[in-house]
C-alpha cells in the first residue's frame, strides 16, 4: 500500500465515524458564510502566497503545535497571503474541521479545505464549514470522479485547486477545465520531492489559469525557480510554520521587507 492510499484509507475510516445525516449538513450549508472567490486574490500579483495551517506531514512528522490556528492565520493575511490553506485530515497531518472554522472567522481572505476528497459527503460538509476552495487530488481519482466532484465543487459555489504531480495526470486535469492548478514536486506515493516537477509541468498549464507551486519550497531561490517556469503562485506551509515569526519568513520568500512596526 502506498502513503497515499494508506492515508486515503484513513480519510474512510474516519468519515465512517462522522458523517451526518445530509439534512444536518443541508442545515449547517444554509447557515455557513457566503464564498470568498480566490481567482481576484490569486491573480492580484507576480506572485500569490497560500499559506498553510499545517500541524505535521507524513514525510516530516510533527512540525509545529499551533495551538490557535486563527492566530497563524492572521499573520499569515498581514504579511500579504492570498488564500490560507487549512489540513484538516487528523491522522497524519494533526488538522480538524474545526481549526478551518477558526481561521475562516478570522481572516477576510479566502479558506481552502486542505484534505483527501474522496467522497461526496465531503463537499457537502466542506461548505457547511464555510470553505471557499477545496483540493482535488488527481492521483486520488477516477477521471470520472475527477470530473464529478469538480462539479459538485462549482455547484455549491466553491473553487478547487486540481493537483497534479505527472504528465498524465496534468492531461486528466486540463479535461475537466479546472480554473487552479497545483503543481506538486512531492510524489504522494513515494513521498519523494524533485523540483524539476515544477520545470516540467507548469510551462504547459495555459496562462490563463492560476498556477501554483507546490511543495518543497523553503527559500527564496526556490521561489525564483518556480517563478521563472510560470508559477503564479506558491503553496507554502513547513517553511512557515517552523519559522520563528511566519508573517516575515513568507515576506522574506517574496523578497519583501519587513513590516514596519
Amino acid at each position: 500500500m502506498s502513503v497515499l492510499d494508506s492515508i486515503i484509507e484513513g480519510v474512510r475510516e474516519d468519515l465512517a465515524i462522522h458523517r451526518k445525516s445530509m439534512a444536518e449538513v443541508a442545515e449547517a450549508i444554509d447557515r455557513a458564510p457566503a464564498v470568498r472567490d480566490p481567482l481576484t486574490t490569486l491573480l492580484a500579483g507576480q506572485m500569490s502566497v497560500i499559506a498553510e495551517v499545517k500541524r505535521s506531514s507524513p514525510s516530516k512528522g510533527a512540525l509545529a503545535l499551533i495551538p490557535d490556528p486563527a492566530v497563524l492565520a492572521e499573520q499569515y493575511a498581514l504579511a500579504g497571503a492570498s488564500m490560507i490553506s487549512v489540513l484538516t485530515e487528523r491522522r497524519r497531518f494533526g488538522g480538524s474541521l474545526e481549526d478551518l472554522v477558526a481561521v475562516r472567522a478570522r481572516v477576510d481572505i479566502p479558506v481552502m479545505r486542505k484534505d483527501f476528497m474522496v467522497d461526496e459527503y465531503q463537499f457537502f460538509e466542506a461548505r457547511a464549514h464555510g470553505t471557499d476552495v477545496v483540493l482535488l487530488i488527481v492521483a486520488a481519482l477516477g477521471h470520472n470522479q475527477l470530473n464529478d466532484y469538480h462539479q459538485l465543487a462549482l455547484e455549491l459555489g466553491m473553487r478547487a485547486l486540481v493537483e497534479v504531480h505527472t504528465n498524465d495526470e496534468l492531461e486528466r486535469a486540463l479535461d475537466i477545465s479546472p480554473q487552479i492548478v497545483g503543481i506538486n514536486s512531492r510524489n504522494l506515493k513515494t513521498l519523494e520531492v524533485d523540483a524539476q516537477t515544477f520545470a516540467e509541468l507548469i510551462p504547459r498549464v495555459p496562462s490563463s489559469l492560476v498556477r501554483v507551486a507546490e511543495s518543497g519550497i523553503s527559500t527564496r531561490s526556490d521561489v525564483d525557480f518556480a517563478q521563472r517556469h510560470g508559477a503564479t503562485a506558491i503553496l507554502v506551509g513547513e517553511a512557515l510554520v517552523r519559522a520563528g515569526d511566519p508573517g516575515v519568513a513568507m515576506r522574506e520568500l517574496l523578497g519583501l521587507g519587513r513590516l514596519e512596526a
